[in-house]
């Protein structure tokens, strides 16, 4: 039986031709070799710098009616392969349901931690509490038909503050770029709204796409089929506007022998400046400047376990462990497994 899975899976993804369409925005775009555009990697005198942003988070204590996060998200700075600074932001965010108008919404509370690079008074110039008051039947964090898990709004806080942070640092010339990892894609309610306010000079690169084309394929792997061999390219797909948003969106290969290629979105003046940092071994073709903001971001299991043996071991807590200790069943079978 896996012979018959695994020859069907061939037939699948073993089909790419030039008369395959890219599926995008809810239309499909027709693949035009002349599209592609070679790379040259500029001098070293002249490269430029570039700020890499990622954000991290950790769940410390989540149950149906209250969530509580570390949300840490951070900017590097380089010029090629040269570290040169960085900045790093983070905060606690307790969020909690709240009966209203007959509908349960969820409402946040942030808490500034001292590690932060940032004054207190600057967070909330990041990320507000009332942004992040919503309904739980919002169709932009919804599940399907059920209303959303509270956790969607972790995902959320943490998307308007790396988006933010990104807007403050291009504001003050922090350097001559700023690289988001994802996509300036609109997900969350009101985030169309710090989209548009975004300089010319902040970008994105995306590690992953969820595109389609036509025949059933990603267009990633199709394009990398379809482009020029043994060098640096970058694909042109389309000039959007969502909600007055204006983006040009590309397909990158950053390394002559990367194994990946990226979408890519903003001004296409920045390439040339990320192939000298795309050339680390650890994953080849992507810039090192997003592995290292990524490194700074991320909460660790371990730290998380951390904090959340500090919390148990208060006792002014006892009540909240008692509570937590009622409502989590599944952390009884997870300790069991």
């Amino acid at each position: 039986m896996l012979n018959k899975i695994s020859l069907e899976l061939n037939n699948i993804i073993s089909n790419f031709n030039v008369e395959d369409k890219i599926i995008f925005k809810n239309k499909t775009i027709n693949i035009n070799k002349d599209n592609f555009e070679t790379l040259h990697q500029e001098t070293t005198n002249s490269i430029k710098t570039i700020t890499y942003i990622d954000g991290g988070q950790a769940e410390i204590f989540s149950t149906g009616n209250f969530c509580l996060s570390l949300i840490r998200v951070a900017g590097v700075k380089f010029q090629g392969k040269k570290k040169l600074n960085f900045v790093k932001h983070e905060f606690y965010l307790l969020t909690y349901t709240k009966f209203e108008d007959n509908d349960l919404i969820y409402v946040s509370k942030i808490f500034p931690n001292t590690n932060s690079d940032l004054k207190n008074s600057d967070v909330f110039n990041l990320i507000n509490e009332q942004e992040l008051t919503l309904s739980s039947q919002d169709s932009t964090i919804r599940d399907g038909l059920e209303r959303a898990s509270i956790s969607k709004i972790t995902n959320m806080a943490r998307r308007f503050t790396e988006l933010r942070l990104a807007k403050q640092l291009a504001e003050q010339n922090f350097s001559d770029y700023i690289l988001l990892d994802g996509t300036l894609d609109v997900s969350f309610k009101g985030e169309d709204k710090i989209l548009l306010t975004l300089p010319r000079t902040v970008c994105s690169l995306a590690k992953s796409s969820s595109l389609f084309t036509v025949q059933g394929n990603n267009p990633n792997l199709l394009l990398s089929k379809l482009g020029p061999q043994n060098t640096e390219w970058s694909y042109f797909l389309e000039c959007s506007n969502s909600k007055g948003i204006m983006t040009n969106t590309y397909f990158v290969k950053l390394h002559s022998k990367a194994k990946h290629i990226f979408r890519f979105e903003g001004n296409k003046e920045i390439l040339l400046n990320l192939l000298e940092n795309s050339q680390d071994a650890l994953f080849l073709g992507y810039p090192y400047g997003l592995i290292f903001s990524d490194r700074i971001a991320r909460v660790s299991n371990n730290e998380k376990n951390s904090l959340k043996a500090r919390f148990m071991l208060n006792k002014e807590n006892k009540e909240i462990m008692n509570y937590l200790t009622n409502t989590n069943a599944h952390d009884i079978l997870d300790n069991i497994s």
